[in-house]
């Protein structure tokens, strides 16, 4: 149930040259009742609405958790006609202002929100699984709009280690820097990595596994990245901690990957290979795995085929795809690969993502004057609503370790978290 508790604007009467009081009241009243079907449809969140003209709607409860203020007709209008990307443009552009409580709300839009899109939805997110989306040029334009923005920005909100994938956390109260270590250490111990052995990594973010593989473990490791920002920064790490003998970055598409390696590793990369690219990947895989060699893959997933949010797709992941896990078997089932471990960390990376929500806001003054305050507006809400994807179900975070089929050489033992 939505109340109207103030309206400042008034009419200046009936006008040859205008729309007459009967025509604005209309308008207004259209307006209204759109508004609140719009939030019904969001499942009547707990929130305050406060438009250009001054008119409250509010919901009948109790506990506001966040106050939106809609601040002109247009933006009404753009939030009525397309929700699914307007909300977040709004928000970047300042259409709109939404104070509060960002993540609660979120969480309860989230399960109130229907769990099978609609048929128009499935329709047109199987054309874009399944779309050409992702030859070589077209990676290196979407990995450099999210991965090529200035190092200061992420380097203010991550860890030191500027760790960018889900971290695991030993205990609830750990430190993200903890949190970060441990997820680390425990990659490479599903891995039972040896000294010396070869491993490759398909795109390596800032260097920080590359990084501990080859200084924890003894490894020697060929990491891709077709990020320049990124690289720059895994090879300075490389030289400050004399590791540039044992870890070898290279500028490349993951598909340029040659040679035989005993581990094949992949952290937070498959979301931007695309359905049309898995059963290629897998082959890859398979033709770089020596014999006895094992792989993971570390990827944000969900429990069913959903479109990707096209904001999102938009703004902060370009041609991204969270594939269900049955999708992301694709990549191993035709190619003679075996999965050994499955296990989901949906619950640490809600946490992380609270860790870097909390120090994007900390921090969002100073970002504001140096990256602009629509750069930081789309990562406040982007961080919001993926730790709130994550608390509600909506999305997952799969780590699949495998080896080649019939290969008894693999450890037995789970490793323990």
């Amino acid at each position: 149930m939505w109340q109207t508790t103030s309206r400042t604007a008034r009419s200046t009467g009936p006008s040859t040259l205008g729309p007459t009081r009967s025509d604005q009241t209309r308008r207004w009243t259209l307006e209204r009742t759109a508004l609140a079907r719009l939030l019904r449809w969001l499942g009547d969140p707990p929130v305050r609405v406060v438009l250009w003209d001054g008119t409250e709607l509010a919901a009948a409860t109790p506990r506001t958790l966040v106050t939106v203020r809609i601040n002109s007709r247009l933006a009404l209008y753009r939030l009525l006609i397309r929700p699914g990307v307007e909300v977040g443009e709004c928000f970047r552009d300042g259409s709109i202002d939404l104070d509060g409580d960002l993540v609660s709300l979120f969480e309860t839009v989230g399960r109130a929100t229907p769990r099978t899109p609609p048929l128009i939805w499935r329709a047109t997110s199987a054309l874009r699984r399944y779309a050409p989306t992702h030859r070589l040029r077209s990676a290196a334009k979407n990995a450099d709009a999210h991965y090529g923005i200035d190092r200061r920005f992420f380097s203010a909100w991550l860890d030191p280690s500027m760790t960018y994938t889900c971290a695991r956390f030993p205990r609830a109260s750990a430190s993200l820097e903890e949190a970060q270590h441990h997820k680390l250490e425990t990659i490479c111990k599903k891995l039972a990595l040896r000294a010396d052995e070869r491993v490759v990594e398909a795109g390596c973010g800032w260097g920080s596994l590359a990084l501990h593989m080859a200084g924890s473990y003894g490894v020697r490791v060929r990491a891709f990245n077709v990020s320049r920002e990124q690289l720059e920064f895994a090879r300075e790490e490389a030289a400050r901690r004399g590791l540039t003998n044992r870890v070898e970055f290279v500028e490349d598409d993951y598909r340029n990957i040659h040679g035989q390696y005993d581990a094949f590793v992949s952290v937070g990369m498959l979301e931007h290979v695309g359905m049309t690219g898995y059963r290629a990947f897998g082959s890859l895989i398979r033709n770089s795995l020596a014999p006895g060699g094992r792989g993971l893959i570390h990827s944000i997933g969900r429990d069913r085929p959903y479109p990707t949010n096209p904001w999102i797709s938009r703004r902060i992941f370009p041609g991204g795809y969270t594939p269900s896990l049955r999708e992301m078997l694709t990549v191993l089932e035709p190619n003679g690969l075996s999965v050994l471990d499955v296990e989901n960390l949906r619950n640490h990376y809600a946490l992380t993502l609270g860790h870097w929500l909390a120090r994007l806001e900390q921090q969002g003054c100073r970002l504001t004057e140096d990256f602009g305050e629509p750069l930081v507006r789309s990562w406040r809400l982007y961080l919001a609503s993926a730790q709130a994807a994550f608390s509600t179900g909506w999305l997952q975070l799969f780590q699949v370790l495998f080896g080649a089929t019939g290969d008894n050489r693999a450890r037995w033992a789970r490793v323990a978290g």
